[in-house]
């Protein structure tokens, strides 16, 4: 038998360090070839981390929240063989959980792959749960702790049907079907409940979290809002989603106000900009990059539309649907997230009256969008029902004017509540 040592591997650009977020396996664990092991976080991406080997965990380096080094030992594993290890680095790799400076251990970073797709779960998953010990930590992913914690399950009480046990939420699903049986708190609604739930603010919550303290101490917030009477573009939406949404997709919104920034930022190119407040330098953008706000399983995350300018209608809604697919299912790549010069963040039916979004530094404008709802206006003179919206924006008063701001969003109001001036040249 050997010990084939992974060390954390360099998964972007510039990353000299990374936190580890949550572990899939524990020591004794045995895994397989392509198995995540650990989730890592990196600025904005969370990434899997699978095993390039068979074997038997016999170490791990870190505790999840814990921020690495790329290079540092991130697991040890049992493997037939020889394995990557002489017997002296080994033994260092073993008695120590974290690597010590003098263990010089030669082993290739493990490649990160496309997990293979999880088993579906077996029979056994919607039997009756088997409690854990205490100690004895539920695998399962972030997305599948945030299902839990919503649908009020204690993990260690699912039987998990992935590799070493891991709970899928195909397990959740399973469990809730089973129809477990309801405590007291559930049976009587207005029990007493002294319960405490400790939870560490790690991987993407710490980095969205950071980030947004980030934002609201450095950049002089100012919000603007305006509301928009959507009724003629709507009625547009709809005839080109009746025309052509069969063979070209149907359109929300999106699209449509994403072409409105497009346009009204010729006029205002000082709104399409990132202000590096440290080198005291604003960079002004002839493409227009519009990050657009999607809510994941692990929390906010900003993909991003580039080159918005040379894309149409379709063109755009197409690259939103995929891009909001791939930050929903954890595929989006650092690539995708990053490099936006303006943000645009809705939240839909959710969407409220008015928000007050937070920039997404080194932006200097975020653009809300407001929910739609039907209200009584008066258009010359007569009492008739229009579709209004409100956009909520936000600025950075260091470098956007309070007169710039309101008149590029006046820009974008008239160019909504006239769509057909979206496609003159």
């Amino acid at each position: 038998m050997g010990t084939h040592v992974i060390k954390m591997p360099d998964i972007g650009e510039g990353i000299a360090e990374v936190e580890l977020s949550v572990w899939h396996v524990k020591v004794g664990d045995l895994v397989v070839e392509d198995q995540v092991l650990a989730d890592v976080m990196t600025d904005k991406a969370m990434v899997d981390i699978p095993s390039p080997v068979h074997g038997k965990v016999i170490s791990l380096g870190g505790e999840p929240g814990e921020v690495m080094a790329v290079g540092s030992i991130l697991i040890s594993i049992e493997v037939e063989g020889a394995g990557n290890t002489r017997e002296s680095a080994l033994s260092a790799v073993v008695e120590d959980v974290a690597p010590a400076p003098a263990a010089k251990v030669e082993a290739k970073a493990a490649p990160v792959v496309e997990p293979k797709p999880a088993a579906k779960p077996a029979v056994a998953a919607a039997q009756a749960p088997v409690a854990r010990e205490a100690d004895d930590r539920p695998l399962a992913s972030p997305a599948v702790r945030k299902h839990a914690l919503d649908a009020g399950i204690q993990l260690r009480l699912v039987q998990g049907s992935g590799p070493a046990g891991r709970i899928l939420h195909e397990d959740l699903d399973a469990y809730l079907l089973q129809g477990p049986a309801k405590n007291s708190a559930a049976s009587n609604p207005y029990a007493e409940r002294n319960d405490e739930q400790q939870i560490p603010v790690i991987g993407m919550r710490r980095k969205i979290a950071q980030r947004m303290q980030d934002a609201t101490r450095r950049a002089a917030h100012f919000s603007y809002v305006e509301e928009i009477d959507v009724t003629a573009l709507d009625e547009l939406r709809v005839h080109l989603n009746e025309k052509h949404g069969a063979t070209r997709g149907k359109l929300t919104l999106l699209p449509f106000l994403v072409r409105a920034m497009v346009v009204a930022l010729r006029d205002f190119p000082q709104i399409n900009a990132r202000y590096d407040d440290e080198a005291q330098v604003i960079t002004r953008l002839g493409a227009v990059h519009v990050g657009v706000a999607t809510q994941s399983d692990v929390g906010l995350m900003v993909p991003v539309v580039r080159h918005a300018e040379a894309r149409n209608l379709w063109g755009t809604a197409e690259e939103i649907n995929r891009l909001a697919n791939a930050a929903r299912t954890g595929k989006a790549s650092r690539d995708e997230l990053s490099g936006s010069s303006i943000t645009l963040t809705s939240l839909g039916a959710l969407g409220g009256i008015v928000s007050t979004p937070v920039l997404n530094l080194p932006e200097v404008a975020i653009v809300g969008v407001n929910r739609i709802v039907e209200r009584p206006m008066v258009i010359k003179g007569q009492i008739v029902i229009r579709k209004m919206m409100n956009l909520s924006s936000s600025f950075d008063h260091r470098v956007v004017d309070g007169m710039d701001a309101a008149q590029f969003i006046q820009a974008i109001r008239g160019l909504l509540e006239q769509p057909a001036s979206l496609f003159l040249e």
